[in-house]
């Protein structure tokens, strides 16, 4: 799979049309996403509107495949949830809307776990998505479609959104590059109140550069999303050019509480020094604070409230996992909710000392291989056990603080399964983070290593 950032060129110059591309992206479907349920919805509008399409855009007619949790407008949104099973939205969010202004094709809605409450791609309505690299393995989640669909070569760009790994973890699982940005760099309107403060929207890519070329298309503040921010006046594409020099990372190997595969450490180790060539790499030693029983009390609260009188009648069809929400649910009370405030400023009270220090932050992006489809979590790693989301350790705590974080592969495993390294940058360097990623990519590529399916 070409970048996008070449295909656009194509579609610029009149090399191949934008009906032309969207046809093929349809055949891949057809073909591809029987063995890895990608796809749940198509916009049976695609070829249409690749006919309507203007090549001057910036797009040209580039299709797009969007996560379920992502309103379009006449195209089916179920947040894969039986509650929504024939929701048809009336509105664009704003990401989408931008994107067909830039002179997207929107191809159709991405797989995810019902409300994307966890990071493993299953649900009552439309079942599990599997790993292009290991069709008996997860893609974990939530944006799960969206990074099959990428890794399995059927289009170059899908949407994602991230309260707690939601990117991140997906991308590490198939090889690709996400990035988390910056909390309010894309504005994220309508949505649910699920993972609030928390929730930012991207994009999973194979290349740093198309990732780059998305976001300076779809950031910049809209009032309708009260916590969107300016635009910070930043060519990513452009930005990403420059080479960092002189640059201070440090490598967390665990964040001082979490327990990681032996493999995987040894990979994303391998990896962040390699980064040596742009400056310094130090190991530290940190002392974080888990903010995993906020995270679960956080999201498990705020789905309860937005259901509310719907409760009764989604017990009823809700994913069977997610029974257990209810009863914890039961067992909170507002100061538990009121107390993850606390968590968090201690939480950056342990990292603060790290970005005073030093211009990123790198530790593994999951504490563990991808794991067997049917399960929602291994029961544990290197055989100690483990709690339902300990092995997913590394992403959530920079939901909490806001922070740009990005996964980029590091390598691959003996048994040929993707590895991702973690990147994290200071508040609001998005720009950095991108830059640092682009380096990597220059200096340890990946792309050639995709599955044939």
């Amino acid at each position: 799979m070409e970048k996008a950032v070449d295909i656009v060129e194509k579609l610029r110059g009149g090399e191949i049309s934008a009906v032309e591309l969207v046809e093929e992206c349809l055949e891949k479907i057809e073909r591809i996403n029987p063995k890895i349920n990608a796809f749940v919805t198509l916009n049976e509008k695609a070829v249409e509107e690749a006919r309507n399409v203007d090549p001057n855009s910036p797009l040209a007619g580039l299709p797009i495949a969007i996560k379920d949790n992502v309103e379009t407008k006449g195209i089916r949104t179920t947040y894969c949830s039986k509650l929504y099973e024939n929701y048809i939205p009336e509105e664009d969010a704003v990401l989408v809307e931008r994107l067909k202004k830039a002179g997207a094709v929107i191809l159709g809605k991405t797989n995810m776990p019902e409300f994307g409450l966890i990071a493993y791609t299953d649900n009552p309505l439309f079942g599990p998505t599997r790993n292009p690299f290991d069709l008996s393995k997860t893609v974990g989640g939530s944006s799960g479609g969206s990074a099959a669909a990428v890794a399995a070569g059927i289009l170059p760009v899908a949407s994602g959104n991230d309260g707690g790994g939601s990117i991140r973890i997906p991308a590490s699982f198939c090889g690709l590059y996400g990035l988390k940005p910056s909390f309010g760099r894309v504005p994220c309107y309508p949505s649910l109140p699920i993972f609030v403060g928390l929730h930012s929207e991207g994009f999973l890519t194979r290349y740093v550069e198309d990732n780059a070329f998305m976001l300076d298309l779809v950031k910049r503040r809209d009032i309708r999303d009260m916590n969107s921010l300016p635009d910070d006046g930043v060519s990513y594409l452009k930005a990403i050019e420059e080479q960092p020099d002189n640059v201070k990372i440090a490598f967390s190997p665990d964040l001082g509480y979490a327990t990681v595969d032996s493999e995987v450490e040894e990979v994303v180790r391998k990896a962040a020094f390699r980064l040596e060539k742009f400056g310094e790499v130090e190991e530290v030693k940190l002392n974080a604070p888990s903010l995993e029983n906020q995270l679960v009390t956080k999201v498990v609260l705020e789905v309860v409230t937005f259901i509310g009188e719907r409760m009764e009648e989604w017990e009823k069809v809700a994913f069977p996992p997610y029974l257990g929400f209810m009863a914890l649910a039961q067992s909170l009370t507002y100061r538990e909710y009121i107390k993850i405030e606390e968590r968090k400023m201690e939480l950056w009270k342990a990292l603060r000392g790290v970005f005073e220090e030093y211009d990123y932050l790198i530790t593994p992006t999951v504490a563990c291989k991808p794991f067997e489809i049917g399960k929602i979590s291994p029961d544990e790693i290197d055989g100690k056990p483990i709690t339902p989301i300990g092995w997913m350790p590394f992403t959530y705590p920079f939901n909490f603080t806001s922070q740009p974080a990005a996964s980029i592969p590091a390598g691959f495993s003996k048994e040929g399964l993707p590895v991702g390294m973690q990147i994290v940058g200071k508040h609001y360097d998005d720009a950095g983070v991108l830059k640092i990623s682009k380096a990597f990519q220059d200096i340890s590529p990946w792309q050639d290593k995709y599955p044939e399916l």
